[in-house]
Protein backbone atom coordinates (compact mmCIF):
# COMPACT_ATOMS: atom_id res chain seq x y z
CA UNK A 1 0.00 0.00 0.00
CA UNK A 2 0.99 3.47 -0.72
CA UNK A 3 -0.89 6.44 -0.98
CA UNK A 4 1.43 8.83 -0.64
CA UNK A 5 1.64 11.38 -3.17
CA UNK A 6 4.96 12.58 -4.24
CA UNK A 7 6.16 15.93 -2.97
CA UNK A 8 5.23 17.98 -6.06
CA UNK A 9 1.72 16.29 -6.47
CA UNK A 10 -1.10 18.03 -4.80
CA UNK A 11 -3.63 15.99 -2.73
CA UNK A 12 -7.02 15.02 -4.06
CA UNK A 13 -8.04 17.70 -1.03
CA UNK A 14 -6.00 20.37 -2.75
CA UNK A 15 -7.36 19.41 -6.20
CA UNK A 16 -10.52 19.60 -5.49
CA UNK A 17 -10.24 22.88 -3.78
CA UNK A 18 -8.30 24.02 -7.01
CA UNK A 19 -11.35 23.06 -9.11
CA UNK A 20 -13.55 25.11 -6.51
CA UNK A 21 -15.27 21.91 -5.18
CA UNK A 22 -17.48 21.37 -8.67
CA UNK A 23 -16.78 20.58 -12.33
CA UNK A 24 -19.71 21.44 -14.81
CA UNK A 25 -21.79 22.41 -12.12
CA UNK A 26 -21.59 18.45 -10.25
CA UNK A 27 -19.75 18.62 -7.05
CA UNK A 28 -16.80 17.12 -6.27
CA UNK A 29 -15.71 14.76 -3.33
CA UNK A 30 -15.04 17.04 -0.57
CA UNK A 31 -12.26 14.96 1.02
CA UNK A 32 -11.21 15.49 4.91
CA UNK A 33 -7.67 14.02 6.84
CA UNK A 34 -9.39 10.53 7.59
CA UNK A 35 -10.74 10.54 4.09
CA UNK A 36 -7.78 11.40 2.09
CA UNK A 37 -6.33 8.23 1.39
CA UNK A 38 -9.58 7.05 -0.37
CA UNK A 39 -9.77 9.53 -2.50
CA UNK A 40 -6.14 9.03 -3.72
CA UNK A 41 -6.35 5.11 -3.89
CA UNK A 42 -9.56 5.90 -6.23
CA UNK A 43 -7.11 8.27 -7.99
CA UNK A 44 -5.08 5.15 -8.76
CA UNK A 45 -8.26 2.61 -9.72
CA UNK A 46 -8.50 0.90 -6.51
CA UNK A 47 -11.08 0.32 -3.76
CA UNK A 48 -9.45 0.13 -0.54
CA UNK A 49 -11.46 0.44 3.14
CA UNK A 50 -9.59 1.63 6.64
CA UNK A 51 -9.46 -1.36 8.94
CA UNK A 52 -7.84 -1.25 12.41
CA UNK A 53 -4.16 -2.04 12.41
CA UNK A 54 -5.11 -3.79 16.41
CA UNK A 55 -8.66 -5.42 15.36
CA UNK A 56 -8.53 -5.87 11.72
CA UNK A 57 -12.54 -4.83 11.71
CA UNK A 58 -13.01 -2.58 8.55
CA UNK A 59 -14.43 0.41 8.73
CA UNK A 60 -16.60 3.18 6.21
CA UNK A 61 -16.36 6.01 6.85
CA UNK A 62 -13.27 6.38 7.68
CA UNK A 63 -12.51 7.76 11.04
CA UNK A 64 -9.94 8.67 13.58
CA UNK A 65 -10.77 5.48 16.25
CA UNK A 66 -12.24 2.01 15.57
CA UNK A 67 -15.24 1.57 16.88
CA UNK A 68 -14.56 -1.85 18.14
CA UNK A 69 -11.40 -1.44 19.82
CA UNK A 70 -10.77 2.35 20.02
CA UNK A 71 -7.60 1.93 18.75
CA UNK A 72 -6.12 4.85 16.87
CA UNK A 73 -3.92 2.46 14.40
CA UNK A 74 -5.27 2.26 11.14
CA UNK A 75 -4.33 0.85 7.72
CA UNK A 76 -5.87 0.80 4.03
CA UNK A 77 -6.84 -2.71 2.60
CA UNK A 78 -7.48 -3.49 -1.06
CA UNK A 79 -10.78 -4.72 -1.66
CA UNK A 80 -12.18 -6.44 -4.94
CA UNK A 81 -13.85 -4.07 -5.57
CA UNK A 82 -17.19 -6.76 -6.08
CA UNK A 83 -20.24 -6.05 -4.65
CA UNK A 84 -24.07 -6.50 -4.93
CA UNK A 85 -26.72 -3.73 -5.11
CA UNK A 86 -28.02 -3.69 -1.39
CA UNK A 87 -30.54 -0.70 -2.33
CA UNK A 88 -30.83 2.04 -5.04
CA UNK A 89 -33.09 5.30 -6.01
CA UNK A 90 -33.55 6.43 -9.57
CA UNK A 91 -33.36 10.28 -9.26
CA UNK A 92 -35.96 12.55 -10.54
CA UNK A 93 -35.99 16.58 -10.53
CA UNK A 94 -35.43 18.40 -8.66
CA UNK A 95 -32.25 18.30 -8.45
CA UNK A 96 -29.23 20.46 -9.01
CA UNK A 97 -28.94 21.80 -12.70
CA UNK A 98 -26.40 19.49 -13.78
CA UNK A 99 -28.15 16.63 -12.57
CA UNK A 100 -31.09 17.31 -13.90
CA UNK A 101 -30.24 17.27 -17.28
CA UNK A 102 -29.32 13.50 -16.83
CA UNK A 103 -32.35 12.79 -15.16
CA UNK A 104 -33.81 10.19 -14.30
CA UNK A 105 -30.64 7.71 -12.91
CA UNK A 106 -30.13 5.64 -10.79
CA UNK A 107 -27.69 5.54 -7.59
CA UNK A 108 -27.18 2.54 -5.66
CA UNK A 109 -25.85 1.52 -2.06
CA UNK A 110 -23.44 -1.13 -3.28
CA UNK A 111 -22.68 -3.76 -0.28
CA UNK A 112 -19.34 -5.12 -0.58
CA UNK A 113 -18.52 -9.10 -1.22
CA UNK A 114 -15.40 -8.98 0.93
CA UNK A 115 -16.45 -6.17 3.58
CA UNK A 116 -20.25 -7.04 3.87
CA UNK A 117 -20.64 -4.67 7.14
CA UNK A 118 -19.64 -1.67 4.59
CA UNK A 119 -21.94 -0.40 1.96
CA UNK A 120 -20.95 2.59 -0.27
CA UNK A 121 -23.01 4.82 -2.17
CA UNK A 122 -21.82 5.82 -6.29
CA UNK A 123 -23.18 6.17 -9.57
CA UNK A 124 -23.67 3.35 -11.72
CA UNK A 125 -22.13 2.35 -14.98
CA UNK A 126 -23.80 0.18 -17.73
CA UNK A 127 -20.45 -2.04 -18.10
CA UNK A 128 -16.79 -1.64 -16.39
CA UNK A 129 -15.49 -0.08 -19.83
CA UNK A 130 -17.78 2.83 -19.72
CA UNK A 131 -16.50 4.50 -16.10
CA UNK A 132 -17.19 7.97 -18.24
CA UNK A 133 -20.82 6.84 -19.35
CA UNK A 134 -23.54 9.34 -18.73
CA UNK A 135 -25.45 9.48 -15.71
CA UNK A 136 -28.78 7.99 -17.36
CA UNK A 137 -26.93 5.36 -19.30
CA UNK A 138 -28.09 2.42 -16.84
CA UNK A 139 -31.85 3.49 -17.04
CA UNK A 140 -31.62 3.89 -20.95
CA UNK A 141 -29.45 0.44 -21.49
CA UNK A 142 -29.43 -1.62 -18.58
CA UNK A 143 -32.76 -1.12 -16.71
CA UNK A 144 -33.62 -4.78 -16.84
CA UNK A 145 -30.11 -5.60 -15.07
CA UNK A 146 -31.20 -2.77 -11.56
CA UNK A 147 -32.05 -4.60 -9.43
CA UNK A 148 -31.74 -5.36 -5.21
CA UNK A 149 -29.03 -8.05 -5.51
CA UNK A 150 -27.50 -7.38 -9.19
CA UNK A 151 -23.55 -7.89 -8.81
CA UNK A 152 -21.69 -4.76 -9.67
CA UNK A 153 -17.73 -3.86 -9.77
CA UNK A 154 -15.97 -0.99 -8.71
CA UNK A 155 -14.84 1.39 -11.15
CA UNK A 156 -13.23 4.64 -12.05
CA UNK A 157 -14.08 8.05 -13.34
CA UNK A 158 -11.80 10.65 -13.59
CA UNK A 159 -14.38 13.87 -12.73
CA UNK A 160 -11.06 16.89 -12.18
CA UNK A 161 -7.66 16.77 -12.73
CA UNK A 162 -6.54 14.61 -9.64
CA UNK A 163 -10.07 13.62 -8.88
CA UNK A 164 -11.34 9.91 -9.43
CA UNK A 165 -14.75 8.70 -8.02
CA UNK A 166 -15.60 4.99 -7.63
CA UNK A 167 -18.44 4.27 -9.70
CA UNK A 168 -20.63 0.89 -9.85
CA UNK A 169 -20.64 -1.12 -13.27
CA UNK A 170 -23.54 -3.62 -13.67
CA UNK A 171 -21.84 -7.13 -14.38
CA UNK A 172 -23.43 -10.42 -15.47
CA UNK A 173 -26.98 -10.78 -15.88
Amino acid sequence: MNADKPASEPSVTEAVHAAGGMVGGMLLPWPDVDGEPFWRYALQGELRVQSCADCGLRRFPPRPCCPGCHSFDSRWQLTSGRGRIWSFVVAHPPLLPAYAEHAPYPVAVVELDDAPAIRLVGALTPSARRPDAPLDAVTAEAGARLRIGAPVQAVFQTVAPGVAVPRWALTGS
